[in-house]
Formats: C-alpha cells, sequence, structure tokens
C-alpha cells in the first residue's frame, strides 16, 4: 500500500503526534496515547459493517504503520474497535437498540474496555471468578469475589472521555450457574469512577508506549436487564454461549499478527539507511559487510513473505463458509510466526545497529516490547499453539493443505507433524509423557505449518524468487539438522544455499526498501545525517563555568590512601 493511499498519513504533521514524549512522564504518555488513537481510529472511518464481515477496511487499520509511531494508540484502538464494539456490534441483528452503543465506540464519544482475563486465571474462561446474579427486580449484581478474580491489564482509569467495557461473568440465576455471559458495564464517566467499580492503576510494563493498565474489579454494581449480550437461557449441549461472543480474540490474534508487518518493514528500512550511512574504512559503508546484510537481507525477506502471508490469511480466515476450527487455526498459525519474525528481526537488525540499537528513539527496543505484548494478548502463542497442534495431530481437523506438497518447507511441516503423531503413539496418551514429549513440540510444528503458508503464499503472489530462496534458507537454518538428515542438506549445503539468495537479493535491496514505503511513521533518527541533526537539536543541554583542579584532588586521594 503507497503511502498516498494511507488514511493517517497527514495525521503525522498534526501537534498531536509531533509532540515528543520522551520528556514526558508515563501519565503524559498515556493521556497523549488515547488522543493518538481517537485520531486513528476516526482516520479509518470504520463502520458496523466494517466491524461485522471483517472488510478490507477493517484490516488495512491493522496494518497501518501508525503502530510504528505510537504502539499504546494501536492497542487502544484494536481493544476499543475490534473486541468491544465488534462483541456488542455482533448481537445488532437481534439487539437493534445496541446501535447507538456502537456508534459511540466507533466516534470514540465514548471508550470500550474488554474484560476476560482475570488476574488468577489468564484467560482460562472455565475458572474465571466475576459473578453476575440475576435479581427478583431484573437487574444483575456485578461482584468480584475474590481478590483473584480482579480483571487483570484493561486500562480502566479515567481519561477524559466516558468509558465502557464488555464484562465476562459467571450468569448466576436463582443460585444455578449458567456459565460465562458478556455483559455491558459501565466503568467510568471519565473523571471518576462509577460506583461499586474500582481500578487499581499497575506500573508501566516498561520498554513500551505506556497504557494505563489496570486492576478492576466490581462491588455489587447494579445493573440493567439490558446489559447482558444473550440470553439467560442454559446453554444446550457442549457449547457455551461464550464462544460465539468471545469470538472477536481469534479476530484478534491474526489482527495483532497483522501489526508485525510494519514492524518488520520498519526493522529492514532502519537496518538498510543505518548501514549504508555508517561508514569505516575511510568511507566504506557497513553494508558491504557479509555480517551486516545477514539479518538485514532476512529482515527484508520475511517483510516480503510476510505481506503475501497476510493476504491468504485474511481471506481464508474472512471466509464465513470455512469451519471455525480452521480459521481459529489460520489466525493462531498467522500470529505465530509474525511474532516470531518480527521478535527475531528486532534483535538482530538492532544488534547490529550496535549501541544505538539500545534506545528507544531508534524503535528496535520499543517495538520488541509492544510485540511481546501484541504476542501474549488475545491468547499467549505457546498455550495456543498447544491447544492447535494437538487438534491437528489427533486428527480432528486439519488446515488448507500445502500449494506444492514436495517444497522444502512442505516435506519440513509433513515430517514434524509424523513425528507428533508418532510420539503420541509411543506414549499412549499418558498424561506425563504428554507433556514431557509432545507439548514441547507444539510450537515448532505450528511455526512450520506458517512458513509452509507463507512460501507457498509468496509463490502465489509472485514474490521475487531470490527473495522466496532467501526465506526458506532462512527457515532451514532454524531446523537444520531434520533438513539434513531428511533432506540430503548437509551444513555446507545449508550455507551455500543461503550464501546464494543473499548474493541474488541484494542488488534489490534498495527498491525492496523503497517498496515498503513506511520510512514517513519511522522515528528514529540513525537513518540520515539531517535527522540525527534535528535530533540532537532537541536534546537538553548542560553548560557552565566550572572548574576542578586535578592536582588539588590527586593529594586528596593520597591522603585518603
Amino acid at each position: 500500500m503507497s503511502t498516498s493511499s494511507r488514511a493517517t498519513l497527514p495525521l503525522l504533521d498534526t501537534p498531536v503526534f509531533k509532540t515528543s514524549v520522551y520528556s514526558l512522564d508515563a501519565r503524559q504518555r498515556a493521556w497523549l496515547s488515547y488522543a493518538k488513537a481517537k485520531a486513528i481510529g476516526l482516520a479509518h472511518n470504520v463502520t458496523i459493517n466494517d466491524l461485522v464481515t471483517l472488510n478490507s477496511n477493517f484490516w488495512d487499520l491493522h496494518t497501518d504503520p501508525m503502530v510504528l509511531v505510537d504502539g499504546a494508540a494501536i492497542t487502544l484502538v484494536t481493544i476499543q474497535y475490534n473486541l468491544c464494539a465488534g462483541t456488542i456490534a455482533e448481537q445488532i441483528s437481534k439487539r437493534p437498540d445496541l446501535i447507538p452503543l456502537v456508534e459511540d465506540l466507533l466516534q470514540f464519544r465514548k471508550l470500550g474496555q474488554y474484560m476476560l482475563t482475570e488476574v488468577g486465571h489468564g484467560l482460562d474462561a472455565a475458572r474465571l471468578e466475576t459473578t453476575a446474579t440475576l435479581l427478583p427486580s431484573g437487574e444483575f449484581s456485578l461482584n468480584s469475589p475474590t481478590p483473584q478474580s480482579a480483571k487483570f491489564m484493561p486500562p480502566t482509569m479515567p481519561a477524559g472521555t466516558p468509558c465502557i467495557a464488555v464484562v465476562f461473568a459467571r450468569l448466576i440465576v436463582d443460585g444455578d450457574d449458567r456459565g460465562i455471559r458478556p455483559f455491558v458495564v459501565p466503568l467510568n464517566d471519565g473523571q471518576q469512577m462509577c460506583k461499586g467499580v474500582e481500578s487499581k492503576l499497575l506500573p508501566p510494563r516498561g520498554g513500551s508506549h505506556p497504557v494505563n493498565h489496570a486492576l478492576t474489579s466490581f462491588h455489587n454494581v447494579r445493573l440493567p436487564g439490558s446489559a447482558l449480550l444473550g440470553s439467560l437461557e442454559k446453554p444446550r449441549g457442549r457449547v457455551s454461549p461464550v464462544h460465539s461472543t468471545w469470538s472477536r480474540v481469534a479476530v484478534g490474534s491474526i489482527a495483532l499478527g497483522c501489526l508485525a508487518l510494519p514492524m518488520m518493514q520498519c526493522y529492514a528500512t532502519v537496518g538498510v539507511m543505518y548501514s549504508l550511512r555508517r561508514k569505516v574504512n575511510k568511507g566504506t559503508p557497513i553494508l558491504e559487510f557479509r555480517t551486516q546484510q545477514i539479518p538485514v537481507l532476512a529482515a527484508t525477506a520475511q517483510a516480503c513473505m510476510a505481506q503475501a502471508l497476510r493476504t491468504r490469511a485474511i481471506r481464508l480466515f474472512s471466509d464465513f463458509t470455512l469451519d471455525a476450527q480452521v480459521r481459529h487455526g489460520m489466525a493462531i498459525i498467522y500470529k505465530a510466526i509474525m511474532v516470531q519474525h518480527s521478535q527475531s528481526s528486532s534483535v538482530t537488525v538492532g544488534e547490529r545497529c550496535g549501541a544505538q540499537g539500545l534506545f528507544s528513539h531508534n524503535q528496535f527496543t520499543t517495538l520488541y516490547n509492544e510485540m511481546q505484548g501484541l504476542g501474549i494478548a488475545e491468547g499467549d502463542i505457546v498455550v495456543l499453539s498447544i491447544k492447535l497442534a494437538t487438534e491437528l495431530v489427533l486428527g480432528r481437523y486439519s488446515m488448507p493443505p500445502p500449494d506444492n506438497p514436495t517444497s522444502l518447507l512442505a516435506r519440513h511441516e509433513a515430517g514434524l507433524m509424523d513425528e507428533a503423531r508418532q510420539v503420541l503413539a509411543d506414549i499412549k496418551h499418558n498424561s506425563a509423557d504428554i507433556n514431557r514429549l509432545l507439548l514441547p513440540r507444539c510450537q515448532p510444528l505450528v511455526e512450520a505449518i506458517g512458513h509452509r503458508m507463507a512460501y507457498d503464499a509468496a509463490v502465489a503472489a509472485g514474490v521475487m524468487p531470490s527473495v522466496i530462496d532467501l526465506y526458506v534458507a532462512n527457515i532451514v537454518k532454524l531446523d537444520p539438522a531434520w533438513y539434513s538428515e531428511n533432506a540430503t542438506l548437509p551444513r555446507h549445503a545449508q550455507d551455500q544455499m543461503a550464501a546464494k539468495a543473499m548474493d541474488e537479493v541484494l542488488p534489490h535491496l534498495p527498491s525492496l526498501i523503497r517498496d515498503m514505503d513506511v520510512l514517513p511513521y519511522i522515528r528514529a533518527p540513525i537513518v540520515s545525517d539531517e535527522r540525527w541533526s534535528a535530533f540532537v537539536d532537541t536534546l537538553p543541554v548542560s553548560v557552565g563555568n566550572g572548574h576542578m583542579d586535578v592536582s588539588d584532588d590527586t593529594k586528596l586521594v593520597r591522603a585518603m590512601l
């Protein structure tokens, strides 16, 4: 996507986005992120139809390079639009009275949060303790019965705009537990908390743009009957009503994976521009050295492959004729490899920027920490991978097959699947052995499926063959023993494969970076002399007329000895 068609590009020149954040404290930065979130959301003009149909406008929001400018703002937007407004919007066909509330959320007249996770139970919905008890009046009483039932992380402190949340609680009717249901709950009026709602501000996560994460508990909060999203009736069969409204978590998994794409493009762009600018040996750019080329080229190839996979993943996930488990599996796989590639690129390219890569203003460490949080949000990747891989190994369903079953990455995927099934057969479903021998294989298996899907998507999209070859060569290095044992690729052959691909991609590096087109959103001053000079001019300066007699200090030290 060209920057000329990006909805948020004009925002970069507005005061809210030009304000330097490094002199602000955490509270000031968090409040500024709310203003940015509103501007980003309104720029994309998301509609109720976008939320329900998951069309291109919805996905474009989640690939916006604004994540490079302020990850907290994007976090607030995706919580508000996908999790909160999206959950409520899916009820509109039965509850048209909810339309004004969703419109308020889309226009940021109200802030929206999503409160599933409890501090003592995480996303383990079966163990959630928060209760909503039906009263004779038809109202509900919402309560957090123990300290462990406090809702964890959503930023619920007043932030100047009234705030509501979709809160998941255990529905109690006449003493009967009817399972976990979502409720619309007012949290604060923008200035103070609503009666019975308590918010405790957590310390900043550290490293990322600050969000006012909190612990939130409820004490006899009265809710009208209309607060319940869904029915009072007992669920029939084994499927709980929560699963339909919890579907936005699956949407969030793939949406958060999309945010890794501009991050990867940022790492590649900053890595290349810094490596061309930094010179040694009387003017030789450090990009001339293979040790510098390896991580930069790898990041570039991953970004190109991720762009192709995004298109395919969204198409499959948005196909509502597919089995819901397959769609959710696609979201897990996509998120898993996007986080894997983004985090590895951040570390390897950041290291090759030396000391400069350590500073938050050059974005590597900040974006790494942002993605660390996104990787846990909407389900930790390890836990999601265990669930998905186990179901695939047991044959309960399967993901779409490879376009080319004979490709290296398809053979690797099939090999890991066969190995996992053999392990399961050998241990005969012994729970202790499953824990020891099968669970550690789950995430690598899910990632292998994702690598193969990225390959298929890139081939189908016509990505430069040498870029695809470089991606494959780097994936081989993640499991070199398997390829040596099963694909007649000993170490020297793997090294030659990677070297050849890098030689072929290197001349195209400037055009590949140019096509990513994220430079306007990049804040790292190390990309050019002009940006570095402008950055230095903003730094606090200390000067003076002080004097210290070194000889006197020397005499004092000797006297002390």
